[in-house]
């Protein structure tokens, strides 16, 4: 499969198809859906040049991130970053927006800069023995893991924290204090992700502390973005939703809670307590500052880059490691 079939397919010339797999801005948006379209189908990969091609296996490995430079997975990266290089490894970082295949774009990397071995920083928990099949290097899935999908535990590596009891600790920290009526914030409840995850715990909780689940108090923002967020956030206290308090599936959606709350003249935590997960360093700087469940990033990043380095050099099977979560009490609950 070359890149001259993938343009054959669509009827563009092979220039198109090019400008598209760079993303340059010159393509419509027809013309661009059909090349990606035509390349997933395809299960096309963009090889290096030819001189790279030929060049030997480097001593380099990728590191692919999704979002926009998240602050959360930066001390992830910086942590893999030091390992790798002390172990004489250069690493290559790429980026990827939501919406795009991580799969696909770590292939593409792989190739064209003739990578040992890739971390993936957030990505699908659907995966399937058919999507890595474009994979021809050892991977790890870092901060997350194949939940929803069949992968066989051997065939990649994860380091995580387990999402559902994460959301279970978070809600039961609400609960201790007196809270019955809690809301849960999320992109959606069915998006096979961490909050689909998380709200899993969160529905434990409530089965296990006997209180009745209410539907009502599910806020779905319809994306993962602090702007929806807000937007939902507002729109549920505009519709008078009674609830004492908001547990948000991560520490960015809490922050935008945070501030609908108080464009909507609440005061948190007087009037509505805001939990978080994940840890971030600006949760220390809201006022109040936000209460959340740490992630132990460091952690996470160290030992995600030698599960890797292990499958690179001695061929190890995949390996499988939850971490633990940590409180950290700021001013965002309060008990009623």
């Amino acid at each position: 499969m070359t890149i001259k079939d993938v343009a054959r397919h669509c009827g563009v010339s092979v220039s198109t198809v090019s400008r598209v797999l760079n993303n340059k801005p010159d393509v419509s948006g027809a013309v661009r859906e059909k090349v990606l379209k035509a390349v997933k189908e395809l299960n096309f990969v963009p090889n290096g040049s030819a001189r790279d091609l030929v060049s030997p296996i480097s001593d380099a490995v990728g590191i692919v991130f999704r979002g926009d430079s998240s602050p959360f997975y930066m001390g992830i990266i910086g942590a893999m970053e030091k390992v790798f290089s002390e172990a004489g490894f250069t690493t290559v970082v790429e980026n990827v927006r939501h919406g795009q295949d991580e799969l696909w774009a770590g292939a593409g990397l792989a190739r064209s800069k003739r990578l040992r071995g890739l971390a993936f920083l957030g990505g699908r928990f659907d995966y399937t023995p058919e999507d890595i099949e474009k994979l021809d290097v050892p991977f790890v899935c870092c901060t997350y893991t194949n939940s929803f999908g069949r992968l066989s535990a051997d065939s990649y590596s994860s380091v995580t924290i387990d999402d559902i009891k994460t959301g279970y600790e978070a809600a039961m920290k609400l609960i201790e204090r007196g809270h019955k009526r809690i809301a849960v914030v999320m992109s959606n409840v069915d998006d096979r992700s961490i909050g689909e995850l998380r709200y899993m715990g969160y529905r434990k909780a409530l089965e296990d502390s006997g209180i009745a689940l209410d539907p009502a108090l599910l806020i779905e923002a319809g994306e993962y973005s602090m702007a929806a967020v807000k937007v939902a956030v507002e729109k549920a206290v505009d519709d008078g939703l009674d609830f004492t308090a908001v547990f948000a599936v991560s520490d960015i959606l809490a922050i935008a809670v945070m501030k609908a709350l108080s464009n909507k003249d609440l005061r948190v935590p007087e009037d509505c307590s805001v939990l978080g997960v994940d840890g971030l360093e600006m949760a220390s700087y809201m006022v109040p500052s936000l209460s959340t469940l740490a992630q132990p990033t460091e952690e996470l990043g160290e030992k995600g880059a030698r599960v890797l380095l292990d499958m690179i050099k001695n061929g190890s099977p995949g390996s499988h490691t939850v971490l633990s979560t940590s409180f950290v009490p700021g001013g965002s609950i309060a008990e009623i």
